[in-house]
């Protein structure tokens, strides 16, 4: 049964993801309250309400089940426990499932490999003997991460051609915690897919996007990416055998290693709304923000079509000082988040260049 226009959708984090879900959820008659421990957080710029408190706090969650219909959530790190809690008086979309197995790294490959999704070859490293056992099997080049928490290239060392051994003091200087050593990829581009799954298992697939980062942060995300039509479908058959596995409701970003005879090696689920699809909002029917309201909300899927060839760009930091050169671009989608100070490395907003018309 869909949601009343005039419910209030619950949306956990209130960062920019949050702030564009508010927004889509306005503009299908839906109020908004935001569970977020900043203060004038960007989201609550935009949402009804926002209760000002941490996610594992219990009142908070408590007051959140309590006023809301549904709840979402705009990030990956919410607590488990704090999912599973709010379950018990008031759905939760995506389910809790899809955090267990994205915010551990291990979990999550073993997870994709499972279903008969391929991935990076990797090792569980939980100290420096591991480390240098793992590193022998990978002839000494890898990428070491935390297994959680890590994100837009923080929480990582790699190693290139090293001998084995002398790697003490390299977990301790890691923060001592469960880490993961994957295997180097030589991919020919990289790509990922935004993805919708409705309460009734319908399906929705936007077209791949191909990604560049910088310094571990997303830079730029192109339509179309440079791939075959056979690898662009397998890789959103891929993203429909992840979402039925979890049993998923809501929008999912998937990021995929292209390889050089078109191959896939699935290398991260994200179980929300994606970065490398705010092009969506500026050049299809309906956005992955939309998108995502409608399937918690229990509303039919609308129409993923792309109705522009386009280049999305993050603006980080400092970039902010290019707005008056882009607002002059008459093809163009701005959009800023909120935030009041930019520092390196933080996003302040992106826009979309649109080049062609489908």
């Amino acid at each position: 049964m869909s949601l009343a226009a005039g419910s209030t959708i619950g949306i956990i984090g209130g960062g920019q993801l949050g702030r564009m879900l508010a927004m889509a959820a306005a503009r299908l008659g839906y109020r908004t309250v935001v569970l977020e421990p900043q203060p004038d957080c960007p989201a609550a710029q935009v949402a009804n309400r926002q209760i000002t408190a941490a996610y594992d706090d219990t009142a908070a969650l408590a007051e959140l089940a309590a006023v809301s219909a549904v709840v979402t959530y705009e990030f990956e790190n919410v607590p488990v426990m704090a999912a599973s809690a709010l379950a018990i008086t008031v759905p939760v979309y995506p389910p809790a499932r899809a955090l267990e197995v994205a915010q551990d790294r291990v979990a999550e490959k073993k997870f994709l490999n499972g279903i008969g999704i391929p991935t990076a070859d990797f090792c569980p490293v939980d100290n420096d003997d591991e480390l240098t056992a793992a590193l022998k099997k990978f002839n000494g080049s890898g990428i070491l991460k935390t297994r959680r928490m890590g994100y837009d290239g923080k929480g990582q060392r790699v190693f290139r051609n090293m001998e084995t051994g002398g790697f003490a003091g390299t977990c301790e200087a890691m923060g001592n915690v469960p880490l993961i050593l994957e295997s180097f990829v030589a991919f020919e581009r990289e790509i990922s897919v935004i993805a919708a799954r409705g309460m009734d298992g319908s399906l929705a697939a936007y077209d791949p996007a191909e990604n560049v980062h910088r310094s571990g942060i997303l830079h730029s995300s192109t339509l179309p990416a440079r791939i075959g039509s056979e690898t662009a479908a397998a890789a959103q058959a891929a993203a429909a055998e992840i979402l039925a596995a979890l049993d998923y409701v809501g929008v999912i970003g998937i990021e995929f290693f292209v390889l050089a005879d078109g191959a896939l090696l699935a290398n991260e689920i994200a179980p929300r709304v994606h970065n490398s699809g705010h092009w969506t909002e500026a050049a299809c029917i309906v956005s992955q923000f939309e998108q995502h309201i409608r399937a918690v909300a229990g509303l039919p899927l609308g129409n993923p079509g792309r109705h522009f060839d386009c280049v999305m760009e993050n603006l980080v930091g400092d970039d902010i000082l290019r707005i008056p050169a882009l607002l002059a671009e008459p093809d163009l989608m701005l959009h800023l988040y909120g935030k009041a100070e930019a520092r390196p490395g933080r996003k302040m907003g992106h826009f979309t260049r649109m080049s062609r018309y489908r």
